[in-house]
């Protein structure tokens, strides 16, 4: 068994107790209490959050298998959440999902806390490699599935590079929301502006 196994075996272990929805929302305020006072990543000890949010070390303990797990989900609770899809087209779902990705970009703009809190992240290599395998990982998996069932059922021309048409889609949002700080935000239209631009060049010939 390798130590990764181990870890996740002791995770499964801790939480394998009914979970307190009342405690979990104590734990993950705390954190977020000690972020907005200027706390820094280094310095949240699992003892400060315990102490701060009024619980034990091994109420914390039980539900996250340790501060990376925690950290993630207090970032994902300030985030937008993954959107449902529509389901009625292929071209509504990508605007579903690249108007997802405005808005968690807005988010993080106008939220000093959240953008502070992502960029000491992207110090933390283990902390930002959990955070794209639990939050960002599935929702690229969700794109490109949506993009491979496009090309099953004709709506996409066949033997196209899949990988880069999911980047064809996302980056242009990730251009002007994150690179682009001086510029007026876009609005929910430029997502359909942007699928409808890259549908244009990947749809079968007519």
């Amino acid at each position: 068994m390798t130590l990764m196994d181990k870890q996740c075996k002791v995770g499964e272990q801790r939480r394998g107790r009914p979970r307190s929805e009342a405690a979990e929302r104590q734990i993950l305020e705390a954190v977020i209490k000690l972020l907005e006072e200027g706390v820094p990543l280094a310095d949240l000890s699992i003892e400060r959050i315990a102490r701060t949010a009024g619980v034990g070390k091994a109420t914390i303990y039980r539900r996250w298998a340790g501060k990376e797990e925690l950290y993630v989900e207090v970032v994902q609770s300030m985030e937008s959440p993954a959107p449902p899809l529509p389901g009625n087209s292929l071209r509504d779902d990508l605007i579903c999902m690249v108007d997802n990705v405005r808005r968690r970009s807005v988010a993080k703009q106008s939220s000093a806390l959240l953008h502070n809190v992502f960029a000491q992240m992207q110090s933390y290599p283990k902390l930002w490699s959990k955070y794209h395998s639990i939050v960002i990982d599935p929702r690229r998996r969700l794109l490109d599935e949506l993009l491979r069932r496009g090309v099953e059922n004709g709506e996409l021309r066949a033997g196209i590079d899949l990988d880069m048409a999911a980047d064809l889609f996302v980056a242009p949002m990730l251009v002007r929301t994150m690179m682009r700080p001086g510029e007026e935000l876009p609005g929910p239209d430029f997502a359909e502006r942007i699928v409808d631009a890259v549908l244009e060049g990947l749809r079968p010939p007519c």
